[in-house]
């Protein structure tokens, strides 16, 4: 990982995830090309193999972080950096730490170890974050965006650096005409004056937890109602979205691949975002954590966002992220093109839309303007 390259959050989370499963005791074994980055990058380890007593001191940092409590007390337990854990095995682990929270194994596992586990992934990244910025010495986050670059100030005689722009425009020709863009280079929750932002979703419209990283997640999380506190009094996207399956989908019955659900966006509506349109691209994989997307699911859903908006005067605006890219196994590449292949058709049939795309880091902004204004070059 470059020096100046912030970590991408769901990248962390997998390779913490892959510790708590292993333990620090097999740290050795276990392949963390993220977490031997960032170790690298803090300064404790100059070679290039993986120093992994600079990953567990890393990890133990990040947990110190975390404040005490019940919250630190589970992630030690969970990652075996509790005193006399360390080799303990991962069920042990699990155990312990569920006790911490006065719940059985089985409710942790699906609720509190993913949120415990969140929270290290998150220090992680802020702590990368600070070491990245230009420090005044304060040692605080100075509020940068986990997924945008953030550099050092360059060494003197040396050349200038500059943060990666968090929003791009990309001019595009379909059908003999300029078609411009908005590329957003940010998370879904920063999103503002947009009518419709496209959210991926599963075959049985199951939101996932507001904590994780996904597009889905941090539209809920940002589509909530809080009191003054933080605390959540309306889940209000989960809520409408619910809603809706209990009038088309009754009984927990899936949907058909490519349907769309319109919902309204909750707390989003302050920041000029109207609706949201979920996109069940995603099918289940009995018996698996996985899912499988098909890029033709991904270009008929985008169709009928199209065909939503047409049906909806007044709303001219529509954020599309690649849909299918992360746990549905596309890539970026195939991603894009499925979903390309519905815009520009509609672009095509003389659409007059404001079309936004989305993506969260950097370089994945880079392939797509790449692929977007040299298609013929990009693709082969």
């Amino acid at each position: 990982m470059s020096p100046t390259q912030l970590p991408d959050y769901g990248e962390v989370l997998a390779e913490v995830r892959e510790v708590r499963r292993a333990g620090i005791v097999r740290l050795r074994e276990l392949r963390l090309p993220v977490l031997a980055g960032m170790s690298a990058g803090s300064g404790e380890s100059g070679s290039a193999q993986p120093h992994f007593p600079s990953i567990e001191r890393l990890l133990r940092t990040a947990v110190a972080g975390l404040g005490g409590g019940t919250l630190q007390e589970a992630a030690e337990y969970s990652l075996g950096l509790a005193r006399g854990t360390r080799d303990w095995p991962p069920a042990d682990r699990r155990r312990r730490a569920a006790q911490v929270y006065g719940v059985s194994v089985e409710r942790f596992r699906k609720h509190q170890e993913l949120m415990v586990l969140g929270q290290v992934a998150e220090q992680l990244v802020r702590g990368r974050t600070a070491a990245s910025l230009p420090g005044d010495g304060d040692g605080h986050d100075h509020g940068a965006v986990a997924d945008d670059r953030a550099v050092r100030p360059p060494a003197p005689g040396g050349p200038p650096r500059r943060l990666a722009a968090g929003h791009r425009q990309v001019t595009v020709l379909v059908g003999g005409r300029e078609h411009r863009l908005t590329l957003h280079v940010h998370a879904a929750d920063l999103l503002r004056d947009i009518d419709v932002v496209v959210s991926p979703s599963n075959t049985h419209f199951a939101l996932p937890e507001p904590y994780k990283s996904s597009v889905a997640a941090s539209l809920r999380r940002a589509g909530a109602v809080r009191d003054p506190a933080g605390r959540v009094v309306e889940d209000r996207i989960r809520d409408e979205l619910r809603a809706w399956t209990d009038r088309y989908a009754p009984r927990g019955l899936p949907v058909a691949p490519s349907t769309v659900a319109v919902t309204g966006a909750g707390a989003l509506q302050e920041q000029g975002i109207r609706h949201i349109h979920h996109a069940a691209v995603a099918v289940p994989r009995p018996g698996t954590n996985d899912y499988d997307v098909q890029p033709a699911d991904v270009t008929r859903a985008v169709t009928r966002v199209f065909a939503l908006l047409a049906g909806s005067p007044g709303r001219t605006s529509v954020c599309l992220p690649l849909m299918g890219a992360g746990r549905g196994g596309l890539a970026p590449a195939d991603s894009l093109a499925a979903l390309w292949s519905g815009v520009e058709a509609e672009l095509a049939r003389g659409g007059d839309w404001d079309v936004h795309l989305l993506v969260r880091r950097p370089e994945r902004a880079d392939l797509v303007a790449e692929l977007l204004t040299h298609p013929e070059g990009g693709r082969t």
